[in-house]
């Protein structure tokens, strides 16, 4: 059965991304301001795809410390989920994402047109100065900045080194960072055809403010996440063994724990 919904969705996937990418050539002729609104309806029609078709259900904790205010998204990075749902769940999210996705068909153009920041991993310097740059940009749009610190998908309890990227993005804007803890692996493992029923946790903490912070900011911001995470993979561990009720008013699963 878990073969078979995993194909039913792979399908329904890749028929809403044709379908939609068709779709954005008339949004970028016509109405290119709704290019991040048709970015999140794609995004909500994945994610509800997952819970008709996988069974797999989303619980989110510690959504009150997000707003329309400018912020730094540090999320863990498990599966392709993770760059699902933060347009669900941000009101003006802008992901830092490797420049390659930009020229994928269909998708790419909408991607630049929403306001996401491509970036050249190869370029070194100017790949830094290009993103402090977009995200200068991002901040005068209140957007909210996603970015993956560990740079890849890294499986549920495996460790990495982080990515500088964050602390340079912190000096340079100013801006608080929300440290987010993530099981979505155990659903979704990366590069995986398979989708597993159950939760996925996502949770959210307190903004952490890299000015507070003691010592060489760069090595102290990166600790600073880091043990928030750990934090976080505990409340999960707990929230996974409890029951959780239905917020209707998003249409998703969310607890106080």
């Amino acid at each position: 059965m878990t073969l078979l919904r995993a194909g039913l969705f792979n399908l329904y996937f890749a028929l809403l991304t044709v379908g939609m990418g068709l779709g954005a050539f008339w949004v970028r002729l016509f109405a290119p301001h709704r290019a991040l609104a048709y970015a999140t309806a794609w995004c909500r029609l994945s994610v509800d795809g997952l819970r008709w078709i996988c069974g797999i259900a989303v619980v989110v904790r510690g959504r009150e410390h997000l707003s329309d205010r400018p912020v730094l998204v540090a999320s863990q990075h498990q599966s392709a989920f993770d760059t699902l749902i933060w347009l669900t769940l941000a009101p003006r999210p802008a992901y830092v994402m490797k420049r390659e996705l930009i020229r994928l068909p269909l998708v790419g153009p909408m991607l630049l047109l929403a306001g996401m920041i491509p970036v050249d991993r190869d370029a070194g310097a100017a790949a830094l100065r290009q993103l402090l740059r977009a995200a200068d940009e991002a901040v005068r749009d209140r957007r909210q900045i996603i970015i993956f610190p560990e740079g890849t998908r890294v499986a549920p309890g495996e460790i990495v080194r982080l990515q500088p990227g964050i602390a340079a993005l912190a000096a340079h804007t100013g801006l608080p960072v929300l440290p987010v803890a993530t099981d979505s692996g155990r659903c979704w493992s990366r590069r995986a055809f398979l989708k597993h029923r159950g939760i996925i946790h996502i949770d959210i903490g307190a903004p952490i403010d890299p000015a507070s912070l003691p010592g060489p900011r760069r090595a102290a911001l990166l600790e600073a996440i880091r043990h928030s995470w750990s934090e976080q993979e505990r409340r999960m561990a707990l929230a996974g063994r409890a029951v959780p009720h239905v917020d209707k008013s998003v249409g998703e699963l969310s607890t106080g724990l």
